[in-house]
């Protein structure tokens, strides 16, 4: 009597199923990837606020949406500046008020966050606590206080609204007039540059710096919009229970202005 071969083909299609199936997963893998970082890339890219120079506009906490088309791109449009994109493209240039991501000009590691306050051509000086923009002392009005602490002293800020020539109007914290970099020399700001100043003006290190300085164009990573979630560091990483009440739930979904 003959023997009967062995049927290998239910294992062979089963094997070629398992393998299909694999190679099903790793292309939606990269294809999902793809997308993200294509999204990331060219349309908005998520950031959080890690200190209080933005303050009262942004605190320590915030999570928010940066466009990054609202500018064009540049090489740090993308991750590890990868692209190799001279100055930019699609380039816009900033409205003055314009809460923006940048590159750090000293530093092209590290990432800032401020407001524009000089446009290319624009002389800059604050006098007295009070900014100047081309000559004309630009308006701030008092409409508040604010409790803030550095860890030791407990002090109070003056909240104001100041408001630029073109009508745009945001509210800034300080402190004193009398303090760093409430007098300082005319900054002529230089074509393909912008001035950068914090809201949280005695507690922000900008343009005014020479640590920081005028900001080239090329080194804007993109403008901020909106915030999608906020805490108040509140509750540690393993502390779920007080999750709930640590989120600032008023300020998700917010504009930034």
């Amino acid at each position: 009597m003959a023997k009967q071969k062995p049927d290998f083909k239910a294992s062979q299609i089963e094997s070629g199923k398992k393998n299909s199936g694999i190679g099903e997963t790793i292309k939606t893998i990269l294809i999902a990837g793809v997308i993200a970082l294509s999204f990331r890339s060219l349309v908005a890219e998520p950031f959080n606020i890690p200190s209080g120079s933005m303050i009262p506009t942004l605190l320590v906490g915030d999570y928010l949406f940066v466009s990054k088309y609202a500018y064009g791109y540049s090489k740090y449009s993308f991750p590890f500046a990868a692209v190799p994109i001279k100055n930019r493209v699609l380039s816009g240039v900033p409205e003055r008020g314009d809460v923006v991501v940048f590159r750090l000009p000293s530093d092209v590691s590290i990432d800032y966050i401020k407001r524009v306050v000089g446009l290319p051509g624009d002389r800059i000086q604050v006098v007295g606590g009070i900014l100047h923009i081309n000559g004309k002392q630009v308006s701030r009005r008092q409409i508040g206080e604010n409790d803030i602490s550095n860890g030791i002293t407990k002090m109070r800020a003056v909240l104001y609204e100041e408001t630029f020539p073109d009508g745009h109007k945001h509210v800034i914290q300080e402190l004193r007039d009398d303090l760093n970099f409430d007098n300082t020399p005319v900054f002529n700001v230089p074509d393909g540059h912008l001035f950068m100043m914090g809201d949280n003006r005695d507690n922000s290190r900008d343009s005014r710096s020479k640590a920081v300085g005028f900001v080239p164009m090329q080194n804007l990573i993109g403008r901020a919009e909106f915030m999608f979630f906020s805490h108040n560091n509140s509750s540690s990483l393993f502390e779920i229970w007080k999750w709930p009440f640590a989120i600032r739930y008023d300020r998700i979904g917010k504009g930034i202005y």
